[in-house]
């Protein structure tokens, strides 16, 4: 296990298929580029040219405020007083289906064919995030990415993103053999399967709570909140008085993590811990089933917060555990993606290099 975290290599060994990369009418062209969230959504229009996509201007709204992303696009548009717009892409967090999607974090529906009325731009898209933060990988610079174990045994191959926040997204990256394809899975929602007894009794606790426990009430921000309000009402530990004010406050999550991280009460220790062994877990099933020999990217706000926790032993040991593929788990290379706008920026490629 590698004890220090380190830089990974600049070439970050993707090669993403983009078909109309080379395409013409693709450079020196303008879009918007849009990664909406529940609470705060941004926007920001890039400058496409010779294969790259630059972020010009941006800004975040509250997503609240408006009626429909289209408002919200149509904003953007008026306060940068921009004129020949191409395309708009918009990351979604959620599934994304024949240009529409309705995602449950969201206060509204979304169509490509409505917003393109609404905007009075041609060019549409609408994309899953984690699909977009997929194509933003390649666009991310050397210091976008930490290295978090190499054996220097890794391989060409199928990569594998996971990234827990405000909810649990999970993404793929096939290889053809010459390039990575990004796409969309729905994994989060898979059920949550417990393995040891403790474990059980979360699962019994969460099934009061929702009926089907899936992966995304454990491995998100409601989800770490769930394992540490299981180890407070079921295992009888302690609720520390500035947990209290930050339940109250809404800063739960940045106070038991940093509560764990200064040592100053068990509790958060335990969460956190508990936190990281359902993380291993995960990432080794979907690893496992997207056989990603090119690696694990972990990505999202919560693993950049658990930064320091997540090179420790206690990760890779519960990642590599299986009966049978322990031979092909402990040669996956695993990263931490630290670069905050993957999101945004390959929702951008996406759109000026997927498409024509």
């Amino acid at each position: 296990m590698v004890d220090n975290i380190k830089g990974m290599e600049a070439k970050n060994n993707f090669k993403l298929f983009l078909p109309a990369v080379s395409a013409e009418s693709n450079n020196q062209i303008q879009l918007i580029s849009v990664d909406l969230q529940g609470e705060t959504t941004s926007v920001a229009v890039f400058g496409a040219e010779n294969g790259k996509v630059v972020s010009k201007k941006e800004t975040a709204y509250s997503t609240t405020q408006f009626s429909s992303v289209s408002d919200l696009i149509n904003k953007f548009i008026s306060e940068h007083s921009l004129q020949n717009i191409s395309k708009i892409s918009i990351a979604v967090p959620g599934p994304v289906i024949n240009g529409k999607s309705a995602p449950e974090r969201l206060p509204w529906k979304l169509d490509a064919e409505e917003i393109k009325s609404k905007t009075q731009i041609s060019k549409v898209y609408l994309i899953n995030d984690l699909e977009a933060s997929a194509y933003g990988l390649g666009n991310s610079c050397e210091n976008g990415m930490v290295t978090i174990y190499d054996s220097g045994n890794s391989s060409n191959g199928n990569v594998a993103v996971l990234a827990p926040g405000a909810g649990l997204g999970e993404a793929g990256l096939f290889w053809d053999g010459e390039c990575l394809r990004p796409f969309a899975t729905e994994g989060g929602h898979c059920e949550f399967s417990p393995r040891t007894n403790d474990e059980v009794e979360f699962y019994q606790f969460l099934n009061k709570i929702y009926g089907i426990v899936s992966w995304e009430s454990v491995l998100s921000k409601s989800g770490l909140f769930n394992i540490y309000r299981f180890l407070r009402d079921a295992k009888q530990q302690r609720q520390p008085e500035f947990l209290t004010e930050a339940i109250e406050n809404g800063t739960f999550m940045e106070a038991v993590i940093n509560g764990a991280l200064e040592k100053k009460d068990r509790i958060c220790t335990m969460t956190v811990d508990t936190f990281l062994i359902f993380l291993a877990r995960e990432a080794n099933s979907l690893v496992l089933k997207l056989k990603a020999t090119g690696g694990l990217y972990l990505s999202g706000e919560i693993p950049l917060m658990m930064q320091k926790f997540i090179n420790k032993e206690k990760f890779y040991k519960n990642f590599i555990i299986s009966d049978k593929m322990e031979g092909i788990l402990k040669d996956i290379p695993i990263y931490l993606v630290t670069d905050t706008k993957t999101i945004i920026n390959g929702a951008a490629v996406y759109a000026a290099f997927y498409h024509e």
